[in-house]
């Protein structure tokens, strides 16, 4: 029951602790050390599962230049599915650069074929430097997943939403934006608690480059379980082949917060 629920605000203590470690080698690289190159203008910032031999990611790499002599080389590494398995796909010595790898290259890089990459896999790309006689591991890092083109008609429609720790499961309806079709509202969510729906409906921006989601926070319903105002808000990700959005949604009062809770909206 929602009513059970203690909406309260809480102080947090932070607390230091202290333990010993074992210096372990990093076979990437040295950790939080040495220059961190930039990496800006990731357009495309994922591949299309629906055409594996072309599709490709792109952005400029470069290093701040008071730190290019430093630098011998700058190598991308690539990994699959956060496996630790990384190997080399290009090295660097001239910045900056506008860099293009395509799906194939990382997956040859790795030893795999095309068909054994699918939908929802996930390269990750990192950079280490060189310098000296030094490998350092930065903190320039980004994940590439394997995706469906967008559709607008696939991501809206009738969607059975469920989240087990808010206790529901139902209908939502989605649709689409008029003038953007990156701009997808929700509607149904506080009916799923049997609250009247008087206001929203929730507005969720997917971005076009990788298709995170971002729920702008909206009052749904005036009157919720004795409060007034609750409103949703939160993030999540959109999977482009299945339609099906994976959220985060942090729901408020006037008078207070529930918490978060993980929701997920499948297409009916």
């Amino acid at each position: 029951m929602k009513t059970t629920k203690l909406i309260t605000f809480l102080v947090a203590m932070v607390l230091a602790f202290t333990a010993c470690e074992t210096e372990v080698e990093d076979p990437a690289g040295l950790r939080s050390e040495g220059v961190v190159p930039s990496i800006t203008n990731l357009n495309p910032a994922v591949f299309d599962v629906n055409d594996p031999s072309n599709t490709f990611i792109q952005f400029d790499l470069d290093i701040n230049a008071a730190d290019r002599a430093s630098v011998k080389e700058v190598k991308l590494i690539v990994s699959l599915n956060g496996n630790k398995q990384r190997v080399e796909v290009l090295s660097l010595t001239d910045f900056p650069q506008n860099i293009k790898v395509f799906m194939k290259e990382a997956a040859s890089a790795l030893g795999m074929k095309l068909e054994d990459i699918g939908a929802g896999d996930a390269f990750n790309f990192e950079v280490l430097t060189i310098q000296g006689d030094k490998t350092y591991r930065s903190s320039a890092s980004f994940n590439a997943a394997v995706v469906c083109a967008y559709d607008p008609d696939l991501v809206t429609g009738s969607y059975r939403a469920v989240s087990a720790d808010w206790a529901v499961d139902g209908t939502v309806t989605l649709t689409v934006d008029p003038q953007d079709e990156y701009i997808v509202y929700v509607a149904g969510l506080a009916a799923l608690d049997g609250l009247t729906e008087d206001q929203g409906p929730l507005k969720m921006v997917v971005n076009p480059l990788d298709f995170s989601v971002v729920a702008e926070k909206t009052v749904l319903a005036s009157s919720a379980f004795g409060y007034t105002n609750i409103a949703y808000a939160g993030d999540g990700l959109l999977s482009t082949c299945d339609g099906s959005y994976e959220m985060l949604f942090n729901i408020t009062v006037d008078q207070g917060s529930f918490g978060s809770f993980a929701f997920t909206f499948t297409k009916q």
